[in-house]
């Protein structure tokens, strides 16, 4: 292990968010004493929890704590209790502004089915089995950037406007992002789109063939999104790495989150070309917030995503990994991916905190 000491912002948010975020601490933790990584840790708010702190959900201090870090660890931001805020002070705002400010244009989230979660998926077991998919967000484009865009009031009535914008700058790179993923893969990357309606995607779908004549070693294919909703349900194994616009990814990845069982399972990285932010991509179900029943993993694997990309340290992500797979394996479920009559009887959150860390130290 190199002597460097590696920075992380950490933002718990509201709702869950801080339960999960604690899980993934103590895991990481368990890997520092087991490993000798060097980590400094900084926690700051965003989200409803800074808005109720300091009337804005990004303070300029949480802000300036993400860019002096070499990573940062998200929880989960909103809630209901924020829901009449004027647009620009909600809880989701944090979120936006951190991905525009960092840099942060491509999402990475993997959607990996476990052998021993099968049975917790709605779809068929044999149509989940052997699942392995890496969905590519662009993340700083499309209608939630967009402008102009508001509700303002026309010929008497009130209209409301988002603005699909993308420029071909912005297509070319997280075209590459995607044709990189599936070169590191099984070399097929699907490029999603509306292009038969919309302009603004046959933009997409015309600059994500041009770049893909650079990567003559990976099978390009387009798909409509509508098509591609149905085909994630049908038949999931058909797909590598799929590459799409900000919107479709928003829906397409946590359509596909159920295919694993729960979207309690599944992590993700938003890349750019410098620090990365790491964050599960559930909500913050403040239905759920303090009762102990929170599914940790998904917070847990993006700590590892965040060893592999931001750090480079492959052995402990991997290390992370194997771990939650030993749970699993050995029948510890939280509630969300117990089933009707689970037995054992699904565990809590810090319960499985408790059985990762001790995989991660080696114990049974």
């Amino acid at each position: 292990m190199s002597g460097k000491r590696f920075r992380i912002a950490v933002f718990p948010g509201d709702g869950i968010g801080p339960e999960v975020v604690r899980e993934a601490l103590r895991v990481l933790a368990a890997l520092t004493e087991e490993t000798g990584l060097s980590v400094d840790i900084r926690e700051g708010f965003v989200g409803g929890a800074a808005f109720d702190r300091f009337g804005e959900p990004l303070p300029e201090q949480s802000l300036s704590l993400a860019m002096e870090s070499d990573a940062v660890l998200l929880g989960a931001v909103g809630g209901p209790k924020w829901e009449a805020l004027e647009y620009g002070l909600r809880p989701e705002r944090a979120l936006l502004g951190l991905r525009e400010r960092l840099g942060l244009f491509a999402n990475l989230r993997p959607v990996h089915v476990f052998e021993d979660l099968l049975d917790a998926s709605p779809l068929k077991r044999s149509v989940v089995e052997g699942t392995d998919v890496l969905i590519v967000r662009e993340l700083t484009g499309d209608l939630y950037f967009g402008t102009p865009r508001g509700v303002r009031v026309e010929d008497g009535q009130r209209v409301g406007i988002n603005t699909l914008v993308y420029t071909e700058g912005e297509i070319r790179r997280i075209a590459k992002t995607g044709f990189e993923a599936a070169r590191a893969r099984r070399r097929k990357l699907l490029s999603v789109d509306k292009a038969n309606v919309l302009e603004s995607t046959q933009l997409w779908r015309d600059v994500v063939t041009e770049v893909g004549r650079d990567y003559p070693d990976v099978e390009l294919g387009h798909m409509y999104v509508d098509n591609c909703a149905m085909q994630l349900v049908r038949n999931p194994r058909q797909f590598d790495v799929i590459v799409t616009t900000n919107m479709f990814g928003d829906i397409l990845s946590d359509e596909a989150a159920m295919i694993t069982g729960s979207i309690g399972m599944l992590p993700s990285a938003s890349l750019g070309d410098g620090r990365g932010m790491y964050e599960p991509i559930h909500g913050s179900a403040p239905d759920i917030a303090g009762a102990d029943t929170a599914n940790p993993l998904g917070t847990i694997l993006s700590v590892a995503m965040m060893l592999r990309h931001s750090f480079g340290l492959e052995a402990e992500a991997r290390r992370i990994e194997d771990a939650v797979r030993a749970v699993l394996r050995d029948g510890l479920r939280t509630r969300d991916i117990a089933g009707d009559g689970a037995r054992p009887a699904p565990i809590g959150t810090a319960a499985m905190g408790d059985a990762v860390v001790r995989k991660i130290r080696g114990g049974a």
